[in-house]
């Protein structure tokens, strides 16, 4: 008997199984734990596993929306929800528990989706990289497990590239969504600013930076679970545009021929890795064949001015949560409880006055004008995800307490990755496409931008690229060597 496997389909295909009476909920829960019993102990890619609670959804009646019945996972930060417990990355938030559902979650489970478990993130979401001692052992990329699935959605990134389940929940701050994406080799879509709701917990994350997401194997997945949980929440301090028919409707049009800007430097001229160039320069020929006016561009900007204000806004952020979460406790912070990279943030932030503060939320609004102003000259900026390839486990874990260095060092995460925050700090529309890989077989992503609100036209462009170069049946080679293992 052929064992019933989630990577033969999308999401979308699952559900579509689920209608028809091919396959149960319960069959399709039973095919993930099968997949994560046989990959997890390699990759730590799932925790906080509640199959109990999975089976009492199914069992009191699943909601007819458009994932009905299919396995899904939430990211290990934030996605509050009254059922699913969380570390929130961090031994200092190890089991928290909720009262409430927040409404991202809300939005996510009326899809039908089957939610049975977390993945993990990084202590503050602060890394491109999953690595938190709080989950015993770092997320391991199951392209090859000696590199990093990305961060800091880094432990979704590798659950669905490993085929536990085809769709999962993520959320990007300074490309947490997009760096899984490019390193795991998936699709990942950040939206424009405000898309999708924060409460009723917060009115924004690291002021207005923050965004929820989703890590996929197809566009359309990631198209209609955007549909579903897009729209504000009650009390929300400021709104997206609005779309028009919706990202689904979008990818079933065939896109107008674009202006598309190709950087295959970094955005302020210093190369970058020959496979990452390589992927921007095979992808701009493929999209010139399609018919889209190509040309070099290069966003003139104040990109470094830009990481720094962002690196004080993300201090005083993770400052803010460890305090509030040690005050609510009524303790003083201790050994062990957070890591070097979360120290050095708060002994950071100690130096920010609130004018500075204030300063850098300036900056990063300046920033956006800069960049609205580039795309006055292209529809699509076209540019690697990352400046390399997927890093090497340990690279950026979080021991250092030098937190600025960490960030904008030369060896830092911004020279890493140059290209995700700047979409952040704009609040554009942005998404990583698996379009590359190393001849070593590691994954390269490329990333389109477009102006804010912009976000129909995007998913089309991309919609059009899955097209023109499917990527969705190629599988990391470890995973059939793990499932090959008896047993």
């Amino acid at each position: 008997m052929t064992m019933l496997t989630l990577d033969d389909r999308d999401a979308t295909g699952w559900a579509e199984a689920v209608r028809s009476g091919e396959v149960t909920p319960d069959a399709l829960l039973d095919a993930a734990l099968a997949r994560v019993a046989a990959v997890n102990p390699a990759l730590n890619a799932v925790v906080l596993m509640q199959e109990d609670r999975a089976r009492a959804a199914i069992a009191a009646g699943l909601p007819d929306g458009p994932f009905r019945g299919v396995p899904f996972l939430i990211k290990d930060l934030g996605a509050e929800a009254r059922d699913f417990p969380s570390h929130n990355g961090s031994n200092l938030t190890r089991d928290t528990r909720y009262s409430y559902d927040s409404e991202i979650f809300a939005r996510m489970r009326a899809t039908g989706m089957v939610t049975f478990g977390r993945t993990p993130s990084p202590e503050g979401g602060i890394g491109p990289v999953t690595e938190s001692t709080v989950y015993g052992a770092p997320v391991r990329n199951p392209w090859n497990t000696d590199h990093t699935p990305g961060g800091s959605s880094g432990g979704a990134g590798a659950a669905v590239a490993a085929g536990i389940v085809p769709m999962a929940h993520g959320s990007d701050g300074g490309g947490s969504v997009r760096i899984p994406a490019s390193s795991s080799g998936l699709f990942g879509f950040k939206a424009t600013r405000a898309r999708f709701p924060d409460g009723p917990a917060a009115g924004e994350g690291w002021a207005g930076m923050a965004i929820d997401g989703f890590l996929s194997r197809t566009v359309r997945d990631s198209a209609t679970m955007m549909d579903a949980c897009a729209g504000p929440d009650l009390g929300a301090p400021y709104v997206a545009p609005p779309l028009g028919a919706g990202y689904a409707a979008a990818i079933t049009q065939t896109p107008a021929r674009l202006r598309i800007g190709v950087c295959d430097t970094r955005f302020t001229g210093e190369a970058i890795h020959p496979d990452c160039a390589q992927g921007v320069r095979n992808t701009a020929a493929l999209l010139e064949g399609l018919g889209h006016h190509v040309a070099p561009a290069r966003p003139q900007a104040d990109h470094h001015g830009m990481m720094r204000a962002w690196t004080r806004i993300v201090a005083c952020g993770t400052a803010l949560s460890i305090t509030a979460t040690l005050k609510a406790k009524g303790r003083d912070l201790r050994q062990g409880d957070i890591e070097g990279v979360s120290r050095g943030a708060m002994a950071f932030a100690s130096g920010i006055s609130g004018a500075d503060y204030l300063a850098a939320v300036g900056k990063v609004h300046a920033y956006g004008r800069e960049m609205a102003a580039a795309f006055a000259d292209y529809d699509i900026l076209l540019s690697s995800t990352l400046a390399e390839p997927p890093a090497r486990i340990g690279r950026f874990d979080h021991s250092s307490e030098d937190y600025e260095a960490y960030r904008v060092g030369p060896e830092g995460v911004f020279a890493y990755s140059p290209f995700c925050a700047t979409f952040n700090a704009s609040g554009q529309p942005a998404a990583s496409l698996p379009m590359h890989w190393t001849d070593g077989g590691l994954p390269v992503g490329v990333h389109l931008a477009a102006p804010f609100g912009h976000d129909e036209v995007l998913i089309a462009l991309c919609a059009e690229l899955e097209q023109a170069q499917p990527w969705f049946n190629r599988r990391p080679p470890m995973i059939a060597d793990l499932l090959a293992k008896p047993g």
